[in-house]
């Protein structure tokens, strides 16, 4: 991984448009998450390792690196 790893992501629900920082994973993909806002679960975009890859201001840390072994 060349340079530091960013390990807080803003997620923005794209139904309800509620933001929400969380913390990721050094070394996994999330691929589902609860919204905050509205409950709805949200999952990756065909081609997105993970929910971050997906809706998130920043890609997870896998992806920051050498990639994610499940895209």
């Amino acid at each position: 991984m060349s340079g530091a790893a960013i390990f807080h992501a803003t997620i923005t629900c794209p139904r309800c448009g509620h933001r929400e920082v969380e913390v990721m994973a050094i070394d996994a993909c999330q691929y589902f998450y609860d919204c905050k806002g509205c409950g709805v679960v949200l999952k990756p975009n065909p081609g997105d390792c993970c929910v971050f890859c997906s809706y998130a201001d920043v890609k997870c840390p896998p992806m920051q690196g050498d990639g994610c072994s499940q895209s």
